[in-house]
């Protein structure tokens, strides 16, 4: 079996992002599965691009991408990818679409083929805070998210896929008190977890 997982790069003038950070440390064999970690840029259109050339060259079974949740204080498993690009702010290339449709020929929403209850549970067994998420917002994680599931029902049929975001790492909320953070050595612990579950 493989799984990609994707992460994606700092955004929004930060100098980290605790996905990518976490999906860098996973390590590349868990139990049977093969993990193939991914970086992908904040970018509308070509970060599922960049998934989408890794799903023809690798052919993994599993697509998992993570995405950072700042405010959220644990692993929040998506369930849904809905068809809508609203950003509150620009991507890594400037741009900031408003209700615009991903896919013009796209589901309303696609559902996660992931089996979310079940690795929320491994995640709060291995002691990490995990929750269910119906929404993963209107920005490039969702955006990625969607066009996953899109490649799916139009070219990888037996894939599975899903999302997974994770809060802000303790060093990012220095100067923002009161808002949670997740230790990047909880966030690696919980995402081996969940893929574990895989």
């Amino acid at each position: 079996m493989k799984i990609l997982v994707t992460g994606f790069d700092p955004f929004a003038g930060a100098q980290q992002n605790p996905a990518w950070e976490a999906v860098s440390r996973l390590p590349q064999q868990l139990g049977r599965a093969t993990i193939v970690s991914l970086q992908v840029p904040t970018i509308f259109n070509r970060s599922a691009a960049i998934v989408h050339a890794a799903i023809q060259r690798e052919r993994p079974d599993v697509v998992v991408s993570v995405g950072q949740a700042g405010g959220r204080s644990a692993l929040s498993l998506e369930r849904v990818a809905i068809n809508l690009d609203d950003a509150r702010i620009a991507d890594n290339a400037g741009q900031a679409p408003h209700d615009q449709p991903i896919q013009l020929a796209g589901a309303t929403a696609y559902f996660t083929q992931l089996p979310v209850k079940a690795m929320r549970t491994a995640i709060r067994q291995a002691g990490v805070p995990a929750q269910l998420s119906t929404t993963a917002g209107t920005f490039v994680c969702n955006h990625l998210m969607y066009q996953v599931q899109y490649q799916r029902a139009t070219e990888f049929s037996t894939l599975k896929a899903g999302f997974i975001h994770i809060p802000y790492l303790p060093s990012q909320v220095v100067d923002r008190p009161g808002v949670p953070s997740l230790a990047l050595t909880e966030a690696v612990k919980g995402l081996t977890a969940a893929l574990s579950v895989l």
